[in-house]
């Protein structure tokens, strides 16, 4: 009887290291990189050499494996070897279950060991590694680089072996991915959602990721909005386009926008009129940045960090004047809308209290698919619009009056006001239609 203990102890001691061989693997494999750096920076001497595994696993990985297999074979040898024939012999005085005793003998210590195999050697330490993973990997990686250099014979020739057979095979080894920018987007959700991250976060962080992908056209203030200063024209004449807008700086064109001879500061020209000096728009222009339309808003950002400017002007390829954008338009994208101190400024969505949403045509296709919770819009990428205006006039095809409307997705888009040519203000309200069944109807 003591002989039997020992064996089944000896059989349980080989599964519980098999477990640890186990949660070493899994833990080493599923470890964030990023917290075993952080805390190697931080000093932790294990966490550098959990990190030296996970960035490097083959030679850790042959030697968990070659742990494995001899743990198992082992295991087996004893089981077979000695338990199942003492099983059998116990059996035999039995005289029903004599004539089967090496059958169910063998079979009753190889289902036994193999459930002892699944649930101490496998299932239970990867759970318990998968818990916390860079703790286990930090406890356990000291001792596995040390059994790596013990079997480094072994290993080289395991590994040789099957590179050999992987080239081959016409098999070559598969690049580590970079992470995605979708990657990060899911973890920094999964983050707020466990409260790591509050939501303005989330949603700045979003921002910050669609800045980097939206045209400066998206943002921009178009010509046809764009107050500026002539400079053939009478100084009262500009000092009351001054007065009546709310901008801190103005172009300085002259005949035409597109004719632009620098940006002036209304402070500098408040100085030049209080100080009782004539003021010369032309001294006191500065030169303009321009960019080019198909440039990315987030490099436009730098430009005017490099710069110092706090506006742009937005040219197309044949070097006419598009629009503008301030540095307050690139805050916007990253935080949102900010209301003027004046609140003179007219929301651009408003919902209503039968709940359709009035919006201004000048609304960013962003924050449009953002309110109609779509990923893409119909002609998107063929049209190349940026607004909502952009968006009606690609399904009506010409410039709507008031009043028209089409149908889609379940939606009803009608426009409520036309500013000459432009679209100024579009009625969006709910047909009550699964989004599935609607079909595009247009009406004019």
């Amino acid at each position: 009887m003591s002989i039997m203990f020992i064996e089944i102890v000896t059989i349980l001691l080989l599964l519980v290291a098999n477990g640890i061989f186990s949660a070493s693997e899994m833990a080493i494999v599923s470890a964030r990189k990023i917290r075993l750096e952080q805390s190697a920076k931080n000093g932790d001497k294990k966490a550098k050499n959990a990190l030296r595994l996970a960035k490097s696993p083959n030679n850790f990985l042959s030697t968990v494996q070659i742990g494995i297999t001899l743990i198992g074979i082992l295991s087996g040898a004893v089981g077979g070897a000695t338990l199942a024939e003492r099983l059998r012999n116990f059996l035999n005085t039995i005289p029903l279950l004599a004539p089967y005793s090496q059958v169910l003998s063998f079979g009753i210590v190889v289902t036994i060991i193999t459930y002892l195999s699944l649930v101490i050697g496998e299932l239970l330490p990867k759970r318990i590694a998968l818990n916390n993973p860079e703790k286990i990997a930090t406890q356990f990686a000291g001792p596995m680089q040390f059994l790596s250099k013990i079997t480094a014979p072994v290993v080289y020739l395991l590994s040789n072996s099957t590179d050999a057979l992987l080239n081959l095979l016409g098999i070559r080894p598969v690049t580590d991915e970079t992470i995605t920018e979708d990657e990060i987007k899911l973890l920094i959700e999964q983050a707020t959602t466990e409260g790591t991250f509050e939501e303005a976060e989330q949603e700045m962080i979003s921002r910050v990721f669609r800045l980097g992908d939206r045209p400066i056209k998206a943002l921009m203030t178009p010509r046809t909005e764009i107050d500026w200063l002539d400079v053939d024209s009478p100084i009262e004449e500009n000092l009351t386009t001054i007065q009546e807008s709310s901008y801190s700086r103005f172009p300085l064109c002259q005949e035409s926008i597109d004719t632009c001879l620098g940006i002036v500061k209304v402070r500098n020209i408040l100085a030049a009129h209080l100080a009782g000096r004539e003021i010369n728009l032309s001294a006191l222009a500065q030169p303009p940045l321009y960019v080019a339309e198909g440039t990315r808003a987030l490099r436009v950002l730098e430009l005017v960090k490099q710069s110092g400017d706090h506006m742009a002007l937005i040219v197309d390829e044949y070097g006419g004047i598009e629009g503008l954008v301030t540095l307050n338009d690139l805050m916007e994208a990253i935080v949102g809308e900010i209301p003027s101190s004046e609140g003179i400024d007219e929301p651009m969505v408003i919902q209503r209290e039968d709940g359709s949403w009035l919006l201004d045509g000048l609304l960013s296709v962003d924050e449009f698919k953002t309110l109609l919770d779509q990923e893409t819009l119909p002609k998107e990428e063929e049209e190349d619009y940026h607004t909502v205006g952009g968006f009606i006039l690609s399904f009506f095809g010409k410039i709507p009056t008031s009043g028209d409307y089409f149908e889609w997705n379940g939606l009803r888009f009608e426009v409520m006001d036309m500013d000459g040519t432009r679209i100024d203000k579009v009625l969006v309200s709910s047909l009550g239609l699964p989004n599935e069944s609607a079909e595009d109807e247009l009406i004019d």
